[in-house]
């Protein structure tokens, strides 16, 4: 017969130290490991090198510009920012131990 621990619940066979162990790894992995990082890079060297290869039309007037480029890849950069953020959200680091 399982006997009660002093809070009425009967003891799981576990120490007290096993059962307050926590996790040692983040939840999430390291953002150059990810997809979304390469996806990242990848878009801004697509944006750059439209950019770059796009030329001037018939009148003479760049029809992407680098000022718009720049912004784009901006743009690109706080996208993965959030999106980085958001993944990381709710993942603790390892060394976040109790008793530690």
């Amino acid at each position: 017969m399982a006997t009660a621990s002093s809070a009425g619940y009967p003891e799981s066979g576990r120490s007290q130290a096993a059962r307050t162990e926590r996790r040692m790894s983040a939840e999430t992995k390291p953002a150059f490991k990810s997809t979304e990082f390469f996806v990242y890079l990848a878009a801004v060297v697509a944006v750059l090198v439209a950019s770059a290869v796009v030329g001037n039309d018939f009148r003479d007037v760049d029809r992407f510009p680098a000022d718009q480029a720049w912004l784009y890849v901006t743009l690109l950069t706080v996208g993965y920012m959030l999106s980085r953020g958001l993944a990381k959200c709710g993942s603790r680091e390892p060394t976040d131990r109790t008793g530690a």
